[in-house]
């Protein structure tokens, strides 16, 4: 049965899966039913070796990684990813858009794969299921895996957020020309022209929220 004797605080925890894509298993793999993009991380990529050479044309800025910003995909990859094991899988083709900022996860899964695996996520048990050609697979997730993964994403975007890059981006009142003929981490992210930074506390300056521009005072 699915249901285990306990649970800690059901839907909390991240969904990570470790399916195999070209032919590596990759065990921090992130199932984000709100994201809109397959994100893959270009030290994923060198890590698979797989050669850059095999990068074609960008997609458009996708924006949610960093609050107030987009970020900038490096190119895009097409590869085989698979759910499942010998005796049961299921394999189709993803795009992913490979970035070149840091990733606690290897890869991030949007909702590109759920629609394609026409999979469902179950969250309180922390749990993957589809249909494969000779029955219903299942991908799990152990609790203890979860917190870690959860833990190292949450340090890392800590770390990221104090970061001398961002302040400058607060600064900025018109995005950087981005150069795709020269990638670099500095210019993964650019702001949004359509936000604005507000403060929340006037006693402490570093307490600020993005804000939409085309919002009334009130």
């Amino acid at each position: 049965m699915d249901h285990p004797s306990h649970i800690t605080r059901p839907g909390y925890y991240p969904l990570v899966v470790d399916p195999i894509i070209r032919k590596k298993r990759l065990t921090k793999v992130l199932m984000d039913r709100g994201s809109g993009v397959n994100i893959l991380y270009i030290d994923t990529l060198d890590a698979m070796r797989i050669p850059q050479s095999e990068l074609c044309l960008a997609g458009s800025p996708f924006h949610g990684v960093i609050p107030g910003a987009q970020a900038y995909p490096l190119e895009q990859i097409d590869l085989p990813i698979m759910f499942g094991n010998r005796a049961i899988f299921r394999s189709e083709v993803l795009t992913f858009e490979v970035v070149d900022f840091l990733g606690s996860y290897h890869a991030i899964l949007g909702w590109p794969c759920y629609t394609k695996f026409k999979a469902i996520p179950y969250y309180t048990y922390l749990k993957l299921k589809m249909l494969g050609p000779n029955g219903l697979i299942t991908m799990s997730s152990a609790f203890s895996h979860a917190f870690t993964c959860d833990r190292e994403h949450f340090e890392l975007t800590t770390v990221v957020i104090n970061s001398s890059e961002l302040p400058r981006l607060g600064e900025s009142s018109t995005p950087a020309v981005l150069d795709y003929n020269k990638p670099n981490s500095s210019m993964a992210f650019h702001p949004l022209e359509e936000t604005k930074v507000v403060g929340i506390d006037p006693t402490n300056p570093t307490k600020m929220v993005w804000i939409g521009t085309q919002l009334p005072a009130k």
